[in-house]
């Protein structure tokens, strides 16, 4: 049998958006074994009775997409999910069942492929890197695919991560729509120095710049219009003790990072309560393990 262990992830971090994602300590889990039956497929958690259980499953095709590489066919298979990452909430539910499936499928296969490769893979099936490769590697990691895939990996941060999820779901197609073809010259300067200030706070422990360096002109100005109390909820777990905030992803999941958890889920809370936002708040803390470390084979 093989396990897989696949952690959640925050993408666009701060401004580092389409760019910059962080691993965090909440996980998918997945076991896979021969069966007698072509496919089956029980599924725990999150999701449960939502998530396809038939071919169209997308760990299922993920991990098909390992033998197809390899010019094989898997033969019987019994899938067993269990999910703590809420779905379409910007904490990469669907980078998850990626990179579960491909890491399980080369895990299957006798390792025929190397890490480069699955995030290859992974990128083509989801269409951009900053949530599947800190699935598959863990930390914070830094992606671009101008003119080629490239990925780096940061030293995480040693602060707590308050995650506030409201009870609704954004779509990631659905939040691009509303995305610009074109941002004003200042707002793209303005996020340039603001990467800056993210990638010098995590590098140097110098996390009062967060306050500059979660801040985001290229997405979040747009996409806060589909999250009721956005900037509300923001100045008050400033207030609350967070030293940055910001949208998880495409959202609505809102992402603090602070020495102060309990102090900024209960602002976050109920700030999104007095706008009518039932919300579950999670404190996590960033995960160094990814995927590729976090798969066992018996």
């Amino acid at each position: 049998m093989i396990r897989v262990r696949v952690p959640a992830t925050s993408a666009n971090l701060g401004p580092g958006f389409d760019a910059i994602g962080v691993a965090l300590s909440i996980f998918n889990e997945v076991w896979v074994e021969e069966s007698d039956k072509k496919l089956e497929i029980e599924i725990f958690g999150e999701g449960a009775d939502k998530i396809s259980k038939d071919e169209n499953n997308l760990v299922y095709r993920s991990f098909c997409k390992v033998f197809e590489r390899v010019n094989k066919s898997p033969k019987g298979i019994r899938l067993v999910l269990k999910n703590e990452i809420p779905l379409a909430r910007g904490l990469g539910s669907s980078s998850a069942a990626i990179v579960a499936g491909l890491v399980a499928g080369n895990a299957y296969l006798g390792f025929p492929l190397n890490s480069e490769e699955l995030l290859r893979m992974a990128v083509e099936i989801e269409g951009h890197p900053d949530n599947v490769a800190p699935a598959l590697f863990g930390g914070v990691t830094i992606c671009t695919q101008t003119p080629k895939l490239r990925c780096a990996k940061l030293p995480i941060f040693e602060l707590d991560v308050v995650l506030a999820v409201p009870d609704f779901e954004v779509k990631t197609a659905d939040a691009r729509k509303i995305l610009p073809r074109e941002v004003p010259f200042e707002d793209a300067k303005m996020n340039v120095a603001n990467v800056a200030f993210l990638i010098t706070a995590l590098c140097t422990k110098r996390y009062e710049l967060l306050e500059i360096g979660m801040q985001d002109r290229l997405h979040q100005p747009y996409r806060s219009k589909l999250i009721p109390g956005f900037y509300e909820v923001l100045e008050r777990a400033r207030e609350a003790g967070a030293l940055g905030v910001a949208l998880s992803g495409s959202g609505p999941t809102m992402i603090a990072l602070t020495k102060s958890p309990q102090a900024v889920a209960k602002a976050m809370e109920e700030t999104f309560k007095e706008h009518g936002v039932k919300v579950k708040t999670l404190i996590t803390h960033p995960q160094e393990r990814g995927a590729l470390e976090l798969v066992d084979v018996e």
